[in-house]
């Protein structure tokens, strides 16, 4: 069962939107924030939830610092200290045209919770909060073809090989 309350605000410095949320009895607290506004403890266990999955988990060796974590915000779901689930939120023209979301993952201790598409619905909202209403580009994973076509994406290319897994590009319009 999934209950939003209302306990929504704006921290006193720039980006940082806390939002807490309960699912399925978990007390979820949002964060967006900089790379900047990030401490070094909150990127370390970023880095290591998305190394932990897509990495290991996914038996992908790549280079998971691309330089393009400085000029996107960081999107996270805590459950007390743990990053339950995370997104990188792209502005428009830095990686694609429109705006991006990205290394878009839910930690294995959380999943079967509802979490992926409460995430990318979040994700959605703040991108346009941040970076304007219009289209939103992702390189989905293949297999997750349904999930992110269940959100409104639509595909926008034929399958393409991206560190030895199928993708395919997406756009919400």
């Amino acid at each position: 069962m999934i209950v939003q309350t209302s306990n929504f605000y704006l921290n006193s410095s720039s980006t940082k939107i806390i939002f807490h949320f309960y699912c399925n009895n978990m007390n979820i607290e949002w964060r967006c924030k900089t790379f900047n506004d990030l401490s070094p403890l909150e990127m370390y266990k970023i880095l290591q939830l998305r190394s932990e999955v897509f990495v290991v988990e996914q038996n992908c060796v790549f280079l998971d610092m691309d330089n393009k974590d400085e000029g996107s915000l960081h999107f996270a779901g805590y459950v007390n200290d743990d990053i339950a689930a995370y997104t990188r939120l792209v502005p428009p023209g830095y990686i694609y045209e429109e705006m991006s979301i990205g290394r878009v993952v839910t930690s294995p201790k959380y999943r079967s919770k509802g979490l992926g598409k409460e995430l990318m619905q979040r994700s959605i909202n703040e991108c346009y909060l941040h970076f304007g209403k219009g289209p939103v580009k992702i390189g989905a994973q293949y297999y997750l073809l349904k999930f992110y076509t269940s959100l409104g994406f639509t595909v926008a290319s034929d399958i393409y090989l991206e560190d030895g897994i199928e993708h395919v590009y997406m756009v919400l319009p």
